[in-house]
């Protein structure tokens, strides 16, 4: 065992806890403290994570993390994010007057990658986690699919620690085929106006925003149908100004914000996606109505002319024109038809 690679973890583990008391722990008492004794036999976990190469060599070859390195992860884990970084290429958008640069990759989510192939891999196989490196994307390939019950819809909610010692040991893991799990990360700026109004929303804003918060927006982004396990994030992401709810009750949707479609340079967009406003809308309504006048008009033919508008916010028009005067009604069923006009005293109600 290494024990620099000991004296890492334990620091990391007392900053993280905020327990000074752990600095002082012997070597023995942190592996003991972090359950990565067993019955005082060393195991495989620890050996994953603070073996040197001859013990890895000897007693676990197959942990190994290809870029190339044969030593547990304590002992190679500040190394390889060197070696990366030595070729982390800078993405630059102009923003206004200025030009901004951004780190192809960024260090946080490269270490929780590595800490994910390493605690999550399937020991029992062989093989090798691998790390690929390109100009603009970052591979992590590990052994072995997701956990049982563990899919790629659920992962942020559920877990099931393939290797519950080291993952333990290792606490912050989000922990993806059957026979391999590979993250890639992608390293452009898809969209620099989105990161723009992302970022004017503040530092204080965005830290209380959850990662399926940064999902629904992007979902929202690419005008995409947002997956069931996105819609709770909607209010919290219109009371912090990034996002604007149209209609009411059933037909109520969700819209990215004016100042993100101004800052993509997409406010006819914006239009088109609030859609029209109340006045307009039912002048639309009447004007089908009279060119109708002789057979009368019905729903479906309001939800042609206002697609994207609910079957009860058009009801909710055609009430406020019957009250005007300006329609009326033939019949009570859904095959009712509208007239123009107000309703003469001989028509029934």
């Amino acid at each position: 065992m290494s024990p620099e690679a000991i004296e890492a973890f334990r620091g990391r583990w007392a900053t993280k806890t905020r327990d000074e008391r752990k600095t002082r722990w012997t070597d023995e008492q942190t592996l003991s403290n972090a359950k990565l004794l067993l019955e005082g036999r060393i195991t495989d976990a620890a050996l994953t994570s603070f073996g040197t190469r001859a013990a890895l060599r000897r007693w676990l070859a197959k942990a190994e993390l290809v870029f190339e390195y044969r030593e547990g992860f304590f002992r190679w884990h500040n190394a390889i994010w060197n070696k990366i970084n030595l070729r982390n290429d800078r993405q630059s958008y102009q923003d206004g007057l200025f030009r901004v640069e951004l780190p192809t990759f960024d260090e946080v989510p490269v270490r929780e990658s590595l800490l994910n192939a390493v605690a999550h891999r399937d020991y029992r196989l062989g093989g090798s986690v691998f790390v690929r490196q390109y100009s603009q994307r970052l591979e992590v390939v590990s052994p072995g699919g997701l956990p049982t019950g563990i899919t790629p819809a659920n992962i942020l909610d559920q877990q099931n620690p393939r290797n519950r010692r080291l993952a333990e040991a290792l606490p912050n893991f989000a922990g993806t085929s059957a026979h391999e799990v590979r993250l890639t990360l992608h390293g452009t700026v898809a969209s620099p106006a989105f990161v723009r109004f992302i970022e004017r929303l503040g530092e204080k804003k965005l830290k209380s925003f959850s990662t399926y918060d940064f999902l629904a927006l992007d979902y929202l982004r690419r005008e995409q149908s947002m997956p069931d396990h996105l819609k709770a994030s909607p209010p919290g992401l219109i009371a912090a100004g990034a996002v604007e709810s149209i209609g009411r009750g059933r037909g109520t949707r969700s819209i990215l914000a004016r100042g993100l479609y101004a800052a993509l340079g997409g406010e006819g967009v914006y239009s088109r996606k609030k859609g029209l406003n109340r006045g307009t809308n039912k002048a639309l309504l009447l004007n089908h109505i009279q060119d109708n006048a002789a057979s009368g008009a019905q729903m479906e033919e309001f939800r042609q002319v206002l697609p994207a508008l609910a079957r009860s916010q058009i009801q909710v028009l055609l009430r406020e024109l019957r009250k005007e005067g300006a329609i009326h009604r033939g019949g009570l069923t859904k095959a009712a038809r509208w007239y123009a006009g107000a309703r003469r005293e001989s028509l029934q109600p």
